[in-house]
C-alpha cells in the first residue's frame, strides 16, 4: 500500500509508457483518477465516503490502447480489475448473464490478489512444514511412548550415534540437504490428498436462483460432505507444490482473507466495460427495433455504475467507489444515444486516436513486451537469433498502416497480421532446416520480398482478423 501511495500521476504515465505507444490524454486522465482514489483514502474527515470516482468513457477504433490502459493501470495499482463485454449482458427476465456478475467477477480477482498476498507472508513457515512432511515419508521419525519426541543432533557427523533417535535425525538432516539441493526432486513419494468434489448442484427452482445464491448453496452443501482422502504417487518436486497449496490453505484465515477482499474490490477496484457502443441504440428512440434489451441494459448498468450493494458468495460489495471505465468504438452509435442518465455517470470522455505510421514504428521498438522483442524470445528459445535493422522496422511500419488504410483499420493488431506473415516460415524451418546458433537478420529487401504480395492483392481476406 505504501508504494501505491506514493505514486503520483507523472509516475503511472511512465509506468503505462513503458508499455502503450501515444494516447497521452487518455494517460493523464487514468493516472488522475487512480490518485485521486489514493487521495480520497488519505481524507481523514466524514467527506471522504462522498467523494466518488470519476467514470472514464474511452472513444476509440479498435486496436489504439483502451483495453491495454485500463489492464496496465490495475497492473500499476495492484488492484482487482475485470474486464467485461458490454455486448454479453441481457435485460434482467431474458435469457444470458445479468449485470452483477461483473461485481461478483470483479470480487473473485480481489479474493485471489489478497490470498496471493497471505501465502507470500507464510510462504516460509508452510515450506519448512512440508519438508516434515516428505522427510516423515521418506524417514518415519522414531517413536517412543506414544510420541515423537525432537533430539538435538550432534554436529560432529564423525561420532558414533547414541541410539536410533539420534540415528534418524542425523539421517534426516542428511535427507533435508539432499531435499533442499534438489537431488531428490525425481524420486516417487505416495501422498495424502484431499478428493476433488465429485458432483455439482445443477439448476433449482427452475432456473430462478441467482449466482450468488447458486454459489453459496454449492459451498455450503460441498462442505456438508465429507471429505475424502485419496493416495497419489508423485515425485517429490510435484509433491512440494501440491503439499504447499494445502499446508498454505491451512495457515491462512479464509474469514480474514474475505473482509479485506470486500474491502479491496470495494476501495480499489477497477471494472472495465468494453463495447459499450453495442448497447447504444438508436432503434430504441424510435419506438421498437430488433434489440429489445439494449435500453433495457443500459437500465440494468445503471444501479451498478452509481453504487449499488450486490450480493456474491463471499458478502455484500458495494459499487460506491468502484472505477468504472467504459469504452467503444462508436462508428454507428454516438456516445449521446446512451441513455442520459448512463451518460451522466461517466463525466470524462477521452477520445482516442488512430495510430499512425511513426506509431507502428514506435510500438516495434519501444515497449518492453514489443511484438519484435516477443519473436526474439521464440527463437532464442531454440538458440536461433533473430535481428531487425532499422530500415526493416520502418518498412514493416509503412506497410501495416498501408493495409489498415486501404482494408479495415484494426489499429496495432494489424502488426501481428504483417509479422506472422513475415516470420512464418522462419517458424516453420526452425530446428529442421535454420539449427542451433543460426542467425536470422530482417532486412528492408526481405520485409519488400515477403509482404508486398500483401499490399498488392486488394482481396485481403484471408489476413483480416
Amino acid at each position: 500500500m505504501e508504494k501505491i501511495i506514493s505514486l503520483t500521476p507523472r509516475q503511472i504515465v511512465a509506468e503505462l509508457d513503458k508499455y502503450i505507444i501515444g494516447q497521452n490524454d487518455a494517460k493523464r486522465n487514468v493516472a488522475i483518477a487512480l490518485r485521486n482514489r489514493i487521495r480520497r483514502l488519505m481524507v481523514k474527515t466524514d467527506i471522504q465516503k462522498d467523494i466518488v470516482p470519476n467514470n472514464i468513457l474511452m472513444i476509440g477504433s479498435t486496436g489504439v490502447g483502451k483495453t491495454e490502459i485500463a489492464r496496465r493501470l490495475a497492473k500499476v495499482a495492484n488492484a482487482p480489475f475485470t474486464k467485461v463485454e458490454a455486448s454479453k449482458f441481457t435485460e434482467v427476465g431474458y435469457v444470458g448473464r445479468d449485470v452483477e456478475s461483473m461485481v461478483r467477477d470483479l470480487m473473485e480477482q480481489s479474493i485471489a490478489l489478497v490470498r496471493e498476498q497471505k501465502n507470500e507472508a507464510i510462504k516460509v513457515k508452510a515450506t519448512e512444514a512440508v519438508e516434515e512432511i516428505i522427510l516423515d515419508i521418506l524417514i518415519p521419525p522414531v517413536k517412543s511412548a506414544g510420541f515423537t519426541r525432537a533430539i538435538p543432533v550432534d554436529t560432529d557427523d564423525n561420532s558414533e550415534p547414541n541410539n536410533d533417535a539420534e540415528l534418524n535425525e542425523r539421517t534426516r538432516e542428511r535427507f533435508r540437504e539432499k531435499l533442499r539441493d534438489g537431488e531428490l526432486d525425481e524420486r516417487k513419494i505416495e501422498i495424502s490428498v484431499k478428493a476433488g468434489s465429485p458432483m455439482g448442484v445443477g439448476m433449482i427452482g427452475n432456473g430462478m436462483m441467482d449466482d450468488a445464491s447458486m454459489a453459496g448453496l454449492q459451498d455450503m452443501i460441498s462442505n456438508m460432505m465429507p471429505k475424502k482422502i485419496k493416495k497419489r504417487k508423485v515425485s517429490i518436486s510435484e509433491a512440494r507444490k501440491i503439499l504447499l497449496e494445502e499446508e498454505m490453505s491451512k495457515l491462512v484465515d479464509f474469514e480474514e482473507v474475505k473482509e479485506e477482499a470486500i474491502k479491496l474490490a470495494e476501495n480499489n477496484g477497477i471494472i472495465f466495460i468494453d463495447e459499450i457502443d453495442k448497447i447504444a441504440s438508436k432503434s430504441s428512440k424510435n419506438g421498437g427495433g430488433p434489440d429489445v434489451s439494449r435500453e433495457g441494459v443500459q437500465r440494468d448498468l445503471l444501479p451498478i455504475v452509481e453504487g449499488s450493494a450486490v450480493n456474491t458468495k463471499y458478502g455484500v460489495v458495494n459499487t460506491d467507489h468502484v472505477l468504472f471505465i467504459a469504452a467503444g468504438a462508436f462508428h454507428v452509435a454516438k456516445p449521446s444515444d446512451l441513455i442520459p442518465e448512463l451518460q451522466g455517470r461517466f463525466p470524462i470522455r477521452v477520445e482516442l486516436q488512430s495510430l499512425t505510421q511513426e506509431d507502428f514504428s514506435r510500438i516495434l521498438r519501444e515497449p518492453k513486451n514489443a511484438l519484435t522483442k516477443q519473436y526474439q524470445a521464440l527463437f532464442e528459445a531454440e538458440e536461433v537469433y533473430l535481428e531487425f535493422n532499422d530500415e526493416s522496422i520502418e518498412e514493416i511500419a509503412r506497410l501495416a498502416f498501408l493495409i489498415n488504410q486501404e482494408v479495415e483499420n484494426i489499429g496495432a493488431r494489424r502488426l501481428h497480421t504483417v509479422m506472422s506473415h513475415l516470420l512464418n516460415d522462419f517458424l516453420f524451418d526452425v530446428p529442421d532446416t535454420i539449427t542451433a546458433n543460426s542467425k536470422i537478420m530482417v532486412t528492408k529487401e526481405m520485409v519488400q520480398e515477403r509482404l508486398n504480395t500483401l499490399v498488392q492483392n486488394r482481396d485481403l481476406s484471408q489476413y483480416i482478423l
